[in-house]
């Protein structure tokens, strides 16, 4: 687990030396089970009797850079948070994204790309815990994790100055999870934009 931290924590180090467009970070969050959750019962953060929302703590941290204009861009992202069951989890993803809406202060992106889940194992803290399918992962196992080719987001941005905006991550894993969370986006000067500033 420490060699997966330490080549996340690589790999935006290597991608903020060669470029220069936005970092972010959030607070995680929701989560949301439409359909309820056969372990709601081992949810000490659920808002409701069948799990349908559920208080997660923990941070989303991204970096994006844009390769085609300001329209198509790559990002990585990786999170650290208690998940419904109050157990250390996280997540990695590496995304390409689009920009669906844009006016003067706000903003609307999306994105896909592949998703690694992994979270400490149920199995060792809930006697009565059942497993939907979801997680690999089986009774001796550490931890449960999942692989994900088509993980994705959306992300809505108001901004607030020439730098910082507002943003909220949608992510729509619909029937079994949803997510929501909320934070800042913090956005580089381009070097254009730098030498403009130093003319005036």
């Amino acid at each position: 687990m420490q060699k997966r931290i330490l080549l996340v924590l690589l790999v935006i180090i290597s991608f903020n030396g060669l470029s220069q467009d936005n970092l972010s970070a959030k607070f995680f969050g929701f989560s949301f089970h439409p359909d309820g959750d056969l372990n709601a019962e081992n949810m000490p953060t659920k808002l409701d009797k069948n799990g349908v929302v559920v208080i997660n703590l923990g941070m989303i941290f991204g970096y994006e850079s844009f390769f085609h204009k300001d329209r198509l861009s790559y990002k990585i992202g990786t999170a650290f948070y208690s998940d419904c069951g109050g157990l250390f989890s996280g997540l990695f993803h590496v995304g390409l994204r689009g920009v669906i809406l844009q006016r003067k202060r706000f903003s609307i992106s999306g994105g896909v790309g592949p998703t690694f889940i992994y979270r400490r194992s149920w199995y060792s803290k809930f006697d009565e815990y059942v497993n939907s399918g979801f997680y690999n992962g089986n009774e001796t196992d550490f931890w449960q994790y999942k692989f994900l080719w088509y993980g994705g987001e959306f992300e809505f941005n108001y901004k607030l100055n020439n730098s910082l905006d507002l943003s909220t991550t949608f992510i729509p894993g619909y029937p079994k999870l949803l997510e929501l969370s909320f934070g800042v986006r913090y956005r580089f000067k381009t070097k254009s934009e730098s030498d403009y500033i130093k003319s005036k």
